[in-house]
């Protein structure tokens, strides 16, 4: 028998506020958050807000979100990724997808489509069309990669790639042409979903 998102946050709460009914305090979490992603994404500051939530219970959520954050990277690492395209969709879903601010992150992959490592990067206000090309080279470089998945998110929950983004994909495409650099994908996620570029034969076929 599966549980309601609010009663699994009541088990969790149970260890973080105990001989308390925690159920009322769980039902106020999904309520004030709108989903049991939501409330993971949440920061603790935001979580405290919630009457009955203290520092423990907020880091104990926290805590759930690193640890499923953290068994979808290992999955992620130890397969071919183009074999199993979800383990990559899964691990940068719960990544990116609660961040408040936009932000890129370069997965970087060997000869055998096996990630190397991943970065995280947000440029803020400067011009992405000039600096991700030479970050994404010197990245590459760094750690020795002959491919790589780009990945965003959009804070507003839309997963849909922007004209700007299916431009930056271009210049990022011919920056890394002719270093032989494979871009496999650029999956754009939000909260509602994502969008894989190659899943949508908006990348070129080798």
């Amino acid at each position: 028998m599966g549980f309601h998102d609010y009663e699994l946050l009541e088990l969790l709460l149970t260890y973080g506020i105990p001989r308390r009914d925690v159920k009322p305090i769980a039902k106020d979490l999904i309520k004030r958050f709108g989903s049991l992603s939501s409330v993971l994404d949440a920061n603790p500051k935001e979580l405290e807000e919630v009457s009955g939530v203290g520092p423990i219970s907020a880091t104990l959520i926290r805590v759930v979100k690193e640890l499923c954050t953290a068994y979808l990277e290992e999955r992620m690492k130890s397969r071919d990724v183009l074999s199993y395209p979800q383990a990559v969709v899964d691990f940068v879903r719960m990544k990116l997808s609660g961040f408040p601010y936009e932000a890129f992150m370069f997965i970087y992959l060997n000869s055998k489509n096996e990630v190397i490592d991943y970065e995280i990067i947000q440029e803020g206000t400067v011009d992405r069309a000039v600096i991700f090309p030479r970050r994404i080279i010197e990245g590459a470089l760094s750690h020795h990669a002959s491919g790589l998945i780009l990945v965003h998110n959009h804070p507003s929950g839309h997963h849909q790639p922007s004209d700007e983004d299916k431009n930056l994909t271009q210049n990022i495409l011919g920056a890394t042409r002719t270093l032989d650099l494979r871009i496999l994908d650029h999956i754009v996620v939000g909260k509602d979903g994502h969008f894989s570029f190659m899943e949508n034969r908006l990348l070129p076929t080798s």
